[in-house]
């Protein structure tokens, strides 16, 4: 069976071929959007507090670095059982297992039980954004599904500044542990709107048959890579046992992955899928796009209040140029490909923006007014939202519908390994300086509160006197701005690769044979 877009612009190439079902099931993704989305974003300005009242500052990464790890190792196994055996089932496990995470991380007595809160909030994330992505594939043609993907990205540019907020707003009222509560009703919500709203195509009824054996050498592969660039040069030396092993674990775990995958029966990650140009392509561009992305995101609110002094509030608000640019250039872009059909050099703009951006960042000092950090981000913001969700449609049109949620699942993934190694690498590097600093800096014969660079927070270091709040502020400077000019290569590689996509045509019917 074909379905065929109309000749104007419209929204009638669903299953129900009616206006009025597609509106209901986007509507329904855009709740759960909202719900992943403002979970990555919320935590960025109660951060500080959340690890300094837990005494945990020196496991600062982990919080992010734990939920953006489990839910890569996730997307896959999303996408690939979607495609096999439906969605809407899936998408309900994957709400209710976030919710189950945020109950977790609200009671959180100590930073053990917060980690292992976000990992189970990250077990269920992996599935909100994967399938609210490949069932906008399901009900609606290439060709029409850019100015949707525009939307995606709108909301999340929205969360971004609403995340922001609300995580300051809880952290100086009534309490970071709010910033995972506000996900409980949320997720009712978006439940109750998945179960009535959403009404997808039918899969056909086959013998299941699930590689077990690709998912838990893909967990471990990308396990030991996280570990490696988490714990490498800064909690062990890099040539260590610990770290060699890691290595060690990787690669063997990635070669028997390769090995299991030729010869599964419904591989979790296909190896055709490499055979073709774009989806290589794009997928490389989207990992380097994702480490500078959430190197930047997961790190700058903290930077802005210890650095510049401002509330936890306000430093989710100073995030809003960059969220603000992102906002309306996913949703021009979107318009743009949906109307023209063009797409392939956007995405190549879009990389060298982000590149500039990266570099105009690193020339910040604490000095720096911060009306011009604003602008460094809003050129950061102009980048990504002119790139990153036309990578995912670039993808999705490069495979026929009953493979499009394990493309989507792939091309996610290596965006998420970029996620988790710019967390990772930008965290780790930035906590191991700070310490350094820190201790280089601190006068001879003054001492920081109890609990020392462990349970620093905002409001602690600028209630400190002069001869040690200078020597913090400073130490927070040297320790991350230069990481951003480290991440400028990646985004101008990315836009080298980009050059090279093949600009097929947007389809404009879902064929479901």
């Amino acid at each position: 069976m074909t379905i065929t877009a109309p000749s104007e612009p419209s929204e009638k190439g669903s299953a129900a071929g009616s206006r009025r079902s597609i509106v209901f099931v986007f509507l329904a993704l855009m709740l759960t959007m909202l719900l992943a989305s403002l979970n990555q974003t919320v935590l960025s300005t109660a951060l500080p507090t959340m690890v300094g009242e837990l005494n945990g500052v020196d496991q600062m990464l982990w919080v992010m670095t734990a939920f953006v790890l489990a839910s890569t190792i996730m997307m896959p196994v999303y996408g690939k059982l979607g495609d096999l055996i439906g969605r809407k089932g899936l998408f309900l496990t994957a709400i209710s297992l976030f919710m189950a995470g945020s109950v977790l991380g609200g009671l959180a007595p100590d930073m053990g039980w917060l980690i292992a809160g976000r990992v189970v909030q990250g077990l269920g994330g992996g599935g909100l954004m994967i399938m609210s992505q490949a069932i906008i594939a399901d009900v609606i043609p290439a060709r029409q599904r850019g100015r949707y993907m525009g939307a995606i990205g709108a909301v999340f540019a929205v969360s971004s500044v609403a995340g922001p907020l609300l995580g300051g707003w809880f952290t100086e009222g009534i309490g970071w542990r709010w910033a995972f509560w506000i996900n409980i009703p949320l997720g009712l919500l978006a439940l109750v709107a998945a179960v009535f709203l959403l009404r997808l195509p039918k899969r056909r009824t086959a013998p299941l048959r699930v590689d077990a054996a690709g998912m838990a050498l893909l967990a471990v592969a990308v396990t030991c890579l996280i570990l490696t660039s988490t714990w490498g040069g800064s909690q062990y030396d890099w040539g260590s046992p610990v770290i060699v092993g890691l290595i060690g674990g990787t690669l063997v775990a990635s070669v028997l992955f390769v090995f299991v995958e030729r010869r599964a029966a419904e591989p979790v990650i296909p190896l055709q899928l490499f055979r073709d140009r774009n989806f290589n392509l794009t997928t490389v561009a989207g990992l380097l796009t994702g480490v500078t992305m959430f190197g930047t995101l997961g790190y700058m609110p903290t930077y802005l209040q210890m650095v510049t002094g401002a509330e936890a509030t306000v430093a989710g608000l100073l995030m809003a140029p960059m969220m603000g640019t992102l906002l309306v250039t996913s949703i021009a872009v979107g318009q743009f490909v949906s109307r023209t059909g063009r797409y392939k050099w956007v995405p190549v703009v879009g990389s060298l923006l982000l590149a500039g951006g990266l570099g105009l960042l690193s020339t910040i000092t604490p000095d720096t007014p911060v009306w011009f950090i604003c602008a460094h981000l809003a050129v950061i913001g102009t980048g990504l939202g002119t790139s990153m969700q036309l990578l995912v449609l670039i993808v999705q049109n490069s495979f026929p519908l009953s493979q499009v949620g394990t493309a989507t699942a792939a091309n996610n993934f290596f965006r998420q390994i970029g996620a988790s190694l710019g967390l990772a690498i930008v965290g780790s590097l930035f906590t191991s300086r700070l310490m350094d600093s820190l201790s280089r800096r601190i006068p001879a014969g003054t001492e920081l509160p109890s609990g020392g660079g462990r349970s620093l927070t905002p409001e602690l270091v600028h209630s400190l006197p002069e001869v040690l709040r200078h020597p913090i502020i400073d130490s927070y400077n040297a320790a991350l701005v230069p990481l951003f000019l480290l991440m400028v290569p990646l985004g101008l590689i990315a836009a080298f690769l980009l050059v090279f996509v093949k600009e097929k045509p947007l389809a404009t019917t879902i064929d479901r044979t």
